[in-house]
């Protein structure tokens, strides 16, 4: 079983969640998140004074799945998230050692 983690463009987030959708991942969970890597920041004008914007908007999509579907979740992410321009984000797996639906009780791959 895996997790895994995309920071994703905000406007990309619809067509990634269409992707994921497509190869039947039902589940995710997405929060707005704020950061930057080579991207930097960039520097704005407000009412006659320039600052500089460190943190840019992000989407962070987190997804748990089998082994299986991972390669699968992987490419439709990569496909549905690029732009081909610096900030289009990362994806990161992660092992998960178990899963456990609290409702059933239902432990490993049956309860993601």
């Amino acid at each position: 079983m895996k997790k895994i983690e995309a920071i994703i463009k905000p406007f990309k987030l619809n067509d990634v969640k269409e992707a994921l959708n497509e190869i039947g991942l039902r589940g995710l969970t997405v929060s707005e998140v704020k950061g930057f890597g080579r991207q930097k920041g960039h520097t704005e004008i407000y009412r006659g004074s320039e600052y500089t914007v460190d943190f840019l908007p992000k989407m962070k999509i987190e997804v748990f799945l089998p082994d299986s579907s991972v390669k699968a979740a992987i490419d439709a992410i990569l496909h549905s998230a690029q732009t081909g321009k610096i900030g289009d984000g990362k994806i990161f797996v992660l092992p998960v050692d178990n899963a456990i639906r609290i409702r059933t009780q239902e432990e490993g791959d049956v309860a993601i």
